[in-house]
């Protein structure tokens, strides 16, 4: 438990798991579009929450997507983060803007970030 609350200290891994328990699963670079950050930091982000147990990866040729882990030890503590983050206005906004995101296909989402065909979440897998 206390590596769980340690990883949710940081506020974009918090918006990372706000959005993974919003969606079924995300792939690296829609995670990389939501924060705004690298990809490298999203990795180092990712790389925490699973090291708590709060979320698993699954390999799909090139990509990586994430979902929040079934821990039943856990359960509680994502009920009380629901509800102690309803009125936050900055997942509110990550709420709308992962809309959007998820509104176009995962490939040509990572091609328009990246501007080429070399998608984040192959570059995520490389470095793993």
């Amino acid at each position: 438990m206390l590596a769980a609350l340690k990883a949710l200290a940081d506020r974009n891994r918090l918006r990372i798991v706000a959005a993974l328990d919003g969606a079924d699963e995300l792939c690296a670079c829609q995670i990389t579009g939501l924060l705004a950050v690298t990809g490298a930091t999203v990795s180092r982000h990712l790389a925490v929450l699973e090291r708590a147990g709060l979320v698993n990866k699954r390999r799909a040729g090139r990509w990586i997507w994430y979902r929040l882990a079934a821990a039943p030890r856990y359960e509680d503590l994502l009920i009380w983060l629901r509800r102690a983050t309803a009125g936050d206005r900055r997942l509110a906004a990550d709420r709308k803007t992962l809309a959007k995101i998820r509104a176009v296909d995962p490939a040509d989402y990572c091609r328009l970030q990246r501007g080429n065909a070399d998608t984040a979440c192959a570059r995520t897998e490389k470095n793993r």
